[in-house]
């Protein structure tokens, strides 16, 4: 099948936001993947409780996955009300990883409950909040603020910058806060380069940057030491996005 350069075009039509064929295919160093026939309108503020049983996420294509698109990186999977990892375990920095397609303001935040059980401090599992994000094929770029799911003394808080390729990524800031437990509900915004992350409406870790103006928020996954088996031992159960007011 001839390619037609497509990273280029998907970047353009992407930026956009103009619908993709159905038919559209593309192909990039013998490899094949497929485009959904057209990203859906996403209303903002957006929100869900993954009651659909679906991998990847999808909602009427109103979410862009990581390996269904950006190749390199696991996709997101919901079922029973909630949303978690389809990796491996072996970690790599292949996070789950699944933002939400149309325009969005540069200011934004995102919230979700957390689900965590059966918590082992040799194992790291974290959940992540996405801001300014994009996806296109072997390519993430964005903010992460990461929680890992432990309250033993282990746990962190991570503001992560993603630059592009798969593990090309540099921390801007990080703290303990007061752990994870199930139900917690975490949060992120990003206001011009200020990003904040809060625990409970409290707020435990804040950075800037300004590397990146603009992007959609999303949600991810990272599973390090375990197996599929444990993907559904840490989640969302609940996910809000929205835009900041000027």
């Amino acid at each position: 099948m001839h390619c037609l350069g497509f990273r280029a075009q998907y970047r353009r039509l992407f930026a956009f936001g103009v619908l993709l064929p159905a038919a559209f295919v593309a192909c990039e160093s013998s490899r094949q993947y497929f485009v959904p026939p057209a990203f859906a309108s996403v209303p903002i503020p957006y929100e869900t409780r993954f009651l659909v049983t679906e991998n990847p996420i999808s909602d009427g294509n109103k979410w862009i996955n990581g390996q269904s698109i950006g190749l390199d990186w696991a996709n997101v999977q919901s079922k029973d009300g909630l949303a978690f990892s389809t990796e491996s375990g072996r970690g790599e920095y292949r996070d789950a990883t699944a933002i939400l397609a149309g325009i969005w303001k540069p200011d934004q935040a995102a919230q979700a409950v957390v689900h965590t059980v059966h918590q082992d401090s040799k194992l790291f599992e974290e959940v992540e909040l996405r801001l300014r994000s994009v996806v296109t094929p072997h390519r993430i770029t964005g903010y992460e603020v990461n929680f890992r799911c432990a309250a033993d003394g282990s746990q962190y808080v991570q503001i992560v910058r993603w630059s592009g390729p798969l593990g090309k990524f540099s921390y801007i800031a990080d703290g303990k806060g007061p752990g994870l437990r199930d139900g917690d509900i975490v949060k992120a915004t990003i206001v011009g380069n200020r990003i904040v992350a809060y625990i409970n409406g409290r707020q435990v870790v804040e950075g800037r940057d300004d590397t990146f103006k603009s992007g959609s928020p999303g949600v991810g996954f990272y599973n390090q030491g375990g197996t599929t088996e444990n993907d559904k031992d840490f989640g969302f159960s609940s996910f809000r996005a929205e835009e900041i007011a000027d």
